[in-house]
């Protein structure tokens, strides 16, 4: 009896302590890496959704890349269902202005506010950009600390998190 009661209460106690489904869903929120508050990137994706469900810009970049026509769709109401689910936010160091020149042969002060870009990337070198897989949104060091310019980047960077959650093309983004 004492044999059958030992087994289970660890049987109880292996089961009350992450003994769950491994594949459950990420909690909502942030992994924040920043030096602002998680209360300030909230408020950021609250913008980035409300932006979005008035109006999404699919091609910023092409347009300035090629001078395409703009691509302006009306907005979509699922942008203000969108949660972050434990998307990492944080900077990464600028890439120096030597590198910047040894790769591109253009001259650029330090900091650049530039990083380099993963694949696959229209581009080799940018103020930021968003990953999905896992989910992250990276930006040059050098902008953290000029509110308005953050803002502005992890606001873009966040409209493009929740544009791949419902399932739009970013290729130009």
């Amino acid at each position: 009896m004492g044999r059958a009661a030992a087994l289970f209460l660890g049987i109880m106690l292996l089961l009350g302590c992450g003994g769950g489904s491994s594949t459950s869903p990420p909690l909502p929120g942030f992994v924040n890496r920043t030096r602002h508050s998680s209360a300030e990137l909230w408020t950021l994706w609250g913008m980035a959704q409300r932006s979005l469900s008035e109006q999404i810009d699919l091609n910023p970049l092409q347009r300035s890349l090629t001078n395409a026509p703009e691509l302006v769709l009306l907005g979509d109401p699922r942008a203000l269902t969108v949660e972050p689910q434990q998307l990492t936010v944080g900077a990464e160091k600028d890439v120096s202005s030597n590198a910047f020149f040894a790769a591109t042969g253009i001259t650029r002060a330090d900091p650049t506010g530039l990083i380099a870009c993963p694949q696959p990337c229209n581009v080799r070198f940018t103020p930021a950009y968003s990953v999905y897989q896992p989910p992250a949104t990276k930006y040059a060091a050098s902008w953290e600390p000029i509110e308005k310019d953050f803002d502005t980047l992890v606001e873009y960077e966040f409209e493009n998190q929740i544009l791949f959650a419902v399932g739009y093309d970013l290729r130009w983004r």
